[in-house]
């Protein structure tokens, strides 16, 4: 038949065959016709015809004939069709699952963190996890013991717009001068310096916090207010602590242009660190330790009262801090990585 006296609608690229068209196959199949001459008809390859026929071939009379049947084809076809695509794996994966509710909800761990800490420790192994994705997609699905809602990230993300505002107070040393192989963090000793407020009134305490940046240690300091003698002595009984490995451990610290850290520029005269300031109104100058001071407010909303939370409190929550994995980390804890390096520096000591 010449294609341009077809009546047949041109066929939609890539469509399956429909039951009809298995009958039309059957029917031409025992009038003698070629599969090349029936794909031309129905408007697919001669592949898909050769395909078809060797799916829904049967044997009749004990085997002793083979022929194509259009029911059968599109048996196999629906079966084919049922067992068609990616399988969820959240009841193969109790174990693990189980696993990921009881971290996020006992730990606060992140979902990040649950599905890739396991692998790191060798508690489960690869073909015993799903993704981080998959995990988030559960939560939309409604199969986890956890909702959208108690992902403290996931609903409150914002982007701001940064703005570069002009340099108006000068405490120290710049950040721009500070070293370019530090913004690496591949070298131990470099932190960031920042306070945590509560109630803001001058009868509350403040909570003095640093991070290193290559561990992302993390370090919670009580202090009674926000002023300049209050950081200054924190900072002599810090160093007190680690005496003679101080200049070893706090190689440098970058803090920001706050009056309380006006007088931070003074342990350059006592020991060998040295102190930067970031530039004002530029907080990601200083993230690691604005990032950890956000894991905070999960324990101590803004408002609360300090004093209301015990010293024991405050260690508390230092402590899941640095016990808390991290992917960046290769899923290996702060205090893992922080102590390694104690080890090496007392060690060579």
């Amino acid at each position: 038949m010449d294609s341009l006296c077809s009546t047949m609608n041109q066929r939609i690229k890539g469509k399956h065959l429909s039951f009809e068209e298995r009958v039309i196959i059957q029917t031409h199949i025992k009038d003698g016709f070629s599969l090349r001459a029936i794909a031309r008809e129905l408007g697919c390859s001669p592949s898909t015809i050769r395909y078809e026929v060797k799916r829904g071939t049967v044997s009749l009379y004990h085997g002793k004939q083979r022929r194509y049947k259009a029911d059968h084809g599109q048996s196999v076809y629906q079966a084919n069709r049922y067992h068609f695509g990616r399988k969820s794996g959240f009841l193969k994966k109790s174990d693990f699952i189980e696993y990921v509710n009881k971290h996020f909800s006992e730990d606060d761990w992140s979902l990040d963190v649950c599905a890739n800490r396991s692998l790191a420790i060798g508690e489960f192994s690869s073909n015993q996890t799903v993704c981080t994705r998959t995990l988030y997609n559960y939560v939309d699905q409604g199969l986890m013991d956890s909702r959208n809602c108690d992902l403290p990230e996931k609903l409150k993300r914002n982007t701001k717009i940064h703005r570069i505002r002009q340099n108006k107070r000068k405490l120290g040393r710049s950040i721009e001068e500070r070293p370019q192989e530090i913004n690496d963090r591949k070298e131990f000793g470099h932190w960031e310096c920042d306070l945590v407020l509560g109630h803001k009134t001058r009868d509350d305490q403040v909570l003095l916090t640093l991070s290193e940046r290559m561990s992302r240690e993390f370090l919670i300091l009580r202090i009674s207010d926000n002023t300049a003698a209050s950081v200054m002595h924190a900072f002599r009984t810090l160093q007190k602590q680690y005496s003679e490995h101080w200049n070893d451990i706090f190689k440098t610290i970058t803090t920001d242009n706050s009056s309380e850290f006006a007088d931070l520029a003074n342990l350059e005269q006592v020991s060998k660190t040295l102190v930067y300031y970031a530039h004002p109104y530029t907080s990601c100058d200083k993230g690691t330790v604005e990032r950890h001071n956000v894991l905070i407010r999960r324990f101590i909303p803004k408002g609360d009262y300090i004093n209301n939370y015990s010293l024991q409190d405050i260690i508390n929550i230092e402590t899941w801090c640095n016990s808390l994995p991290r992917k960046i980390l290769a899923y290996h804890t702060p205090d893992e990585i922080f102590e390694k390096e104690l080890d090496r520096i007392y060690q060579t000591a």
